[in-house]
């Protein structure tokens, strides 16, 4: 087994996992500056999150010898339903058997969507790493840059719930460690399987993540300048993915 890239894998992981703690910088910031700040994160992760299917994934996954172009497509598409359904899943029990406003989950079933979230990304990672040290960290980068918004956004979710800053920050960091634990199964089950897969399976997760739930965001911005901003982050994700992939091929 590749012991290069155990170590690749754990210490992205551990530290992906230290990215739940970003909620804690909300101590630093008044109220206003962290809600502008959001925004352009979350299209800044957009961009990276596409930049990376696009740019890095795709093309590995196309280049490996255990896959054909059709499976590629299977498993792109495969990756992107499986988070759709997540999605759909979260937002219909919880909108059904809490009768509550979808749009404020309550804080246990945040934290089983993110932790489910988190293993998968640590599943998909990892099987990077093993193919390729560059294609894992380029696939760390665009995972990370969506992380960043999307535990900040969690943390303020479990803070709106009724949750301490404390506690949140907490539970927030557990759901994190969700993401080695994705690694470290899939180190352990390579030597048996092929894991190729997982990198156009994680693909069609950074297509859906992307264009499904983050576009969206930040579209909703009703001044010129706002769109430009956004716009600007979002085009800085895909320059980024693809300045990695030109100076540092795979």
């Amino acid at each position: 087994m590749n012991k290069e890239a155990f170590f690749w894998i754990l210490g992205s992981g551990l530290l992906m996992s230290g990215i739940a703690l970003i909620g804690s910088i909300t101590f630093l910031f008044k109220q206003k500056t962290f809600e502008r700040m959001i925004l352009p994160l979350v299209a800044l992760a957009a961009g990276s999150l596409i930049g990376g299917a696009f740019f890095h994934m795709i093309p590995a996954a196309l280049s490996s010898h255990h896959l054909d172009e059709l499976q590629v497509g299977i498993w792109i598409a495969l990756g992107f339903t499986v988070f759709f359904a997540l999605e759909q899943f979260i937002h219909h029990h919880h909108c059904h058997r809490q009768n509550v406003n979808c749009q404020k989950p309550l804080a246990y079933l945040i934290l089983i969507g993110d932790g489910l979230h988190n293993f998968l990304g640590g599943l998909a990672v990892a099987g990077a790493f093993l193919v390729d040290i560059r294609l894992g960290v380029a696939t760390w980068i665009a995972a990370a840059a969506h992380e960043v918004p999307q535990e900040l956004g969690d943390f303020g979710a479990l803070v709106h719930s009724g949750w301490s800053k404390k506690k949140a920050l907490l539970w927030n960091f557990i759901s994190g460690l969700m993401f080695p634990v994705g690694g470290l199964i899939t180190y352990a089950v390579s030597s048996q399987i092929n894991t190729d897969f997982l990198i156009a399976f994680a693909a069609g997760n950074f297509i859906y993540i992307g264009a499904s739930d983050l576009v969206p965001e930040v579209n909703k911005a009703r001044t010129l300048l706002r769109n430009i901003v956004h716009f600007t982050a979002f085009s800085a994700g895909l320059v980024l993915l693809l300045a990695v992939r030109l100076f540092f091929k795979h």
